[in-house]
């Protein structure tokens, strides 16, 4: 078996089209685009001439992959410009090594701060050798209230690496302006110049005057004279000691020189003996907080001056001491720890010699994302203690205001609060049955070891299941379990999506697993593409994101590496999953064993599946519908099916019967007939309450005549 059978499902996966932004990247020089803040960066790309572009997929920049990869045939090859979906994020950062020798642009993104991870290694190589032509990295950082990884900064790699990091004012002009002004910065220092965008950031949209697309000089079409060898820029020694030093001698100063000459930081507001520096990306949230206080209007008029770091790495002191100068006190609003910008803002105030005071995490928190009310309190507290007393009584009335108001609406709220709505599967999700055959194992064998992984799986480690004990990188799975298999005496089950699989488990751990003879049993859930980036291809997908088939197979991958021990499961057969998962369990001694449950996205299927019906059903074709209910004469109410299932569209319901003393459990009208519950409850022998109602739209005459012989005959036999 090669998974072959599964190719005509994946040649569907992306539901989207992205025809109407692709038309966007199309507009010309005076043309206004209307739209979000992520296409509006990959105009700029476009406008700045960047010749090749590159990146892995990950909330929230993945449009930028996906509409280039619509704009093949329009954009990308009628300009010679090289377009790929990356293996990963250390494969997108080593495509910009084709702007080391050459005078070619090409710009990569990914989501940091996990990608930016991934990337380190060729990013720190590639800040040592430099760059000729200017290289840009789109960073989607996920960080704050609405992230889904682990909280870090990306202005940690920044300083590590020497890389000049921009974290631009949210306005649509600005940031593609700062888009093109990043090639400029790069190919001015010769460094690699990274540039951050948050989740509201890339999603925002707005409005900006465009600029005609920019022809690489060098292209496919065009291409360059020769190839070059230049030893200075390799990374190893004696060339790499030269390169520490030019760093910090030659481009980190070209650097500071071109923020300066460009005006790439800015400032607001009147004079006042405090003022604000703060990142570019929160001058959105600071002006509100302003505002709010009466210090500022929404237009940006503040009657405290803001020094806006649209670059944050490298600062430039003689910028920060001519904003220090003259005032009595600074607040630097810096989001996350440690505090470097604020450090570095004390450091040069001190070698300057200037007493302003500064404040920063003594009143903001450490910690978590920036948000209004946190801000607004934070810069309230600021002027109670340091502005002068005009601005000092307005903000405290404005505030004391506010507060009173808050609190009263959290007292109304907490009055019938709402219920918790947790994160997890999807209605339908084809990962769901596989967690509830492993619910319904540990019933059978005691707790075993789950090594979980990034993506849609790692909703297993919430309830209903609590599965999963270590979720520790994308594709990480099997190697996370090898010591735990050891000290507990029995094999652990590693699970990921095909997603993690061609990103890091291939390597790190399936063929190290091999290669090692570890006891362990790894399900491969194989959607057909990414489904928790948006439905992105993979190399399995069984075709390119543009469109030209491949055959490459995750079961040819895992035979290739000599691994023989491979089943395949439909995962909403939870009876028969868990007989494979037994099978592999008790195979011990046959090394890595894997299962492969290949079901797509249920969600996806059913929107694909529905349009198609409305067609049919359209055209007076016969068209068959499905759902799930719950025969609430039957159900005992133990919500038995709730616990091994977790589906949103099980509810429940008041019981009717006098002789039952809780509610029953329901099916509401979002369910996709995934069939999981009956599974379920027939796998665990729980529950006969199930039923699958089957219906057809515009029957046809034979149709109708089986309905009413079936109904005539169960009327008979006393149905009611």
């Amino acid at each position: 078996m090669d998974g072959g059978q599964t190719s005509a499902k994946r040649d569907l996966g992306q539901e989207r089209s992205f025809a109407k932004e692709v038309e966007k990247l199309m507009l010309g020089d005076g043309q206004v685009f209307h739209g979000e803040a992520i296409v509006a960066v990959t105009k700029g790309l476009l406008q700045a001439g960047v010749s090749y572009v590159g990146g892995y997929p990950g909330a929230p920049v993945s449009h930028l992959m996906d509409v280039l990869a619509s704009a093949r045939d329009t954009i990308m090859e009628p300009n010679g410009i090289y377009f790929e979906q990356s293996a990963s994020e250390a494969g997108a950062a080593a495509l910009l090594g084709a702007s080391i020798h050459y005078p070619l642009r090409g710009a990569v993104t990914w989501k940091s701060i996990v990608g930016t991870n991934v990337a380190s290694d060729a990013l720190s190589n590639l800040s040592s050798s430099g760059v000729t032509g200017g290289a840009v990295i789109v960073i989607g950082d996920d960080y704050g209230e609405g992230a889904s990884v682990i909280q870090e900064r990306t202005l940690a790699h920044a300083l590590k690496s020497s890389l000049p990091l921009i974290d631009p004012r949210y306005n649509l002009p600005t940031l593609v302006e700062m888009t093109e002004k990043a090639f400029e910065l790069s190919e001015a220092c010769h460094l690699p110049v990274m540039m951050s965008l948050r989740i509201r950031a890339a999603h925002m949209t707005g409005s900006f005057v465009c600029k005609d697309n920019k022809k690489p000089t060098y292209n496919f079409h065009d291409q360059l004279p020769e190839s070059v060898f230049n030893y200075d820029k390799m990374v190893l020694p004696p060339s790499t000691y030269i390169q520490e030093s030019e760093k910090f001698s030659d481009r980190l100063p070209a650097a500071r020189r071109f923020i300066v000459e460009h005006g790439l930081n800015e400032t607001f507001g009147d004079d006042a003996p405090c003022g604000i520096i703060l990142q570019g990306g929160h001058y959105g949230v600071v002006l509100r907080a302003l505002s709010r206080l009466g210090i500022a209007d929404a237009l940006g008029n503040s009657k405290i001056p803001l020094l806006v770091l649209n670059v944050v790495h490298p600062l430039v002191p003689e910028q920060i001491t001519e904003f220090l100068s003259g005032k009595q006190s600074v607040l630097v609003v810096e989001e996350g720890s440690p505090a470097f910008i604020e450090d570095q803002v004390r450091a040069i105030a001190q070698q300057a010699a200037i007493t302003c005071k500064i404040r920063g995490k003594d009143i903001l928190p450490a910690a978590g994302e920036y948000i209004a009310g946190l801000v607004r309190s934070g810069i309230a507290a600021f002027l109670e203690e340091n502005g002068p007393e005009d601005l000092r009584s307005i903000s405290r009335q404005k505030h004391a205001d506010i507060e009173r108001e808050a609190s009263r609406s959290i007292k109304i709220a907490q009055a019938s609060p709402m219920p918790p709505r947790p994160p997890g599967f999807c209605i339908g999700c084809p990962e769901r049955p596989i967690f509830t055959a492993l619910k319904l194992l540990m019933r059978e064998r005691g707790n075993f070891h789950v090594s979980s992984d990034i993506g849609c799986s790692t909703f297993s480690t919430l309830p209903p299941f609590n599965i999963g004990s270590t979720v520790l990188g994308y594709g990480l799975s099997v190697a996370s379990g090898a010591a735990s298999a050891h000290a507990l005496g029995q094999p652990t089950v590693a699970v990921m999506g095909d997603g993690a699989f061609w990103h890091n488990g291939l390597t790190t751990g399936v063929a190290h697993s091999q290669w090692q003879g570890m006891d362990t049993v790894l399900v491969i859930m194989d959607n057909g593409y990414a489904s928790a980036t948006g439905q992105q291809h993979l190399p399995s997908t069984g075709s390119t994101p543009w469109g030209r088939p491949n055959k490459v197979t995750i079961e040819g991958a895992l035979r290739g590496l000599g691994i023989t021990w491979i089943k395949r499961a439909d995962s909403y057969n939870v009876s028969k999953c868990m007989k494979e998962l037994r099978k592999a369990m008790d195979a011990k001694g046959k090394g890595l064993r894997v299962i492969i449950s290949d079901n797509e996205c249920m969600l996806a299927k059913k929107r694909r599946g529905n349009k198609l019906k409305a067609v049919s059903a359209k055209a007076g074709k016969p068209v068959r519908t499905a759902r799930f209910g719950v025969d609430h004469e039957v159900c005992t109410g133990d919500h038995s099916c709730m616990r091994l299932s977790g589906c949103p569209s099980l509810t429940l319901r008041p019981a009717t019967d006098p002789l039952k003393d809780g509610p029953t459990a329901a099916i509401d009208s979002s369910c996709v007939a995934c069939s999981l519950c009956g599974e379920a409850a027939q796998a665990a022998q729980l529950c006969p309450s199930f039923y699958r109602a089957r219906g057809v739209l515009n029957p046809t005459g034979w149709q109708r005549f089986k309905a009413r012989l079936n109904s005539t005959l169960l009327g008979l036999a006393g149905a009611s």
